[in-house]
């Protein structure tokens, strides 16, 4: 294989609904890792978190509306055509699939569900399919101990250009510029009856406010 196949990324997610930091960190990795696109995978079911309120149609629709006139950013709604719950390792089968065996695919983790990995399905299968790429979180660290903690060590990387030389197999840990701003805050905004403006894409506000969507409590991830 070419050191010079660009790779392609993944971003999973409930973006409920998809804001600025959720963009702004997809923009980076792009950039950061030289990917040739990123594709942003709404989840349509969960398995580790109840499920949203807002439809993952309705979710899919917001993510496409956000990445529009970017063409490095893309929707990908395959969660949404499977049944079943939303199983990464499933996921990644599917892009493998799709694009064979020599393209680098990297899949974008918080440090959070790392620490809760190895409750995954087929976890240690995650890495058969596609490189792992860690974004640390304040106040976040990676296991010490036990068997994720050992895993982890054993594949990692230092450099994002070693994710170009294979295409999958590599953990690589990468620090993004921070936006304080999560979903949680702004359905709890919306439920309130006040403005996220400036906290989410114009197009996704005027969407939500057309289907009249986070007007109950503002739960669901």
């Amino acid at each position: 294989m070419s050191p010079q196949v660009a790779p392609i990324g993944v971003l999973g997610g409930t973006f409920n609904p998809i804001h600025h930091g959720h963009l702004r960190s997809a923009l980076e990795l792009v950039e950061r890792l030289e990917l040739e696109h990123l594709r942003l995978i709404p989840c349509a079911r969960p398995p580790h978190r109840e499920a949203p309120d807002c439809s993952a149609r309705q979710r899919a629709a917001m993510v496409e509306l956000a990445v529009a006139g970017e063409p490095r950013l893309r929707c990908d709604r395959r969660e949404l055509e499977r049944a079943g719950l939303s199983y990464t390792v499933d996921t990644l089968a599917s892009l493998r699939g799709e694009l064979g065996g020599e393209r680098p695919l990297c899949l974008v983790l918080g440090f959070d569900a790392v620490a809760t990995l190895d409750s995954w399905h087929r976890w240690q299968a995650l890495l058969d399919y596609a490189h792992l790429v860690i974004i640390a979180r304040p106040g976040w660290a990676l296991p010490q101990h036990g068997a994720v903690a050992e895993w982890l060590g054993r594949h990692r990387v230092t450099e994002p250009a070693e994710l170009r030389q294979r295409p999958a197999g590599a953990v690589l840990t990468l620090a993004l510029r921070p936006l304080a701003i999560a979903s949680t805050d702004i359905r709890a905004l919306l439920a309130e009856g006040r403005s996220p403006r400036f906290l989410l894409p114009e197009p996704v506000l005027d969407y939500i406010e057309t289907h009249q969507l986070y007007r109950g409590t503002g739960n669901g991830a």
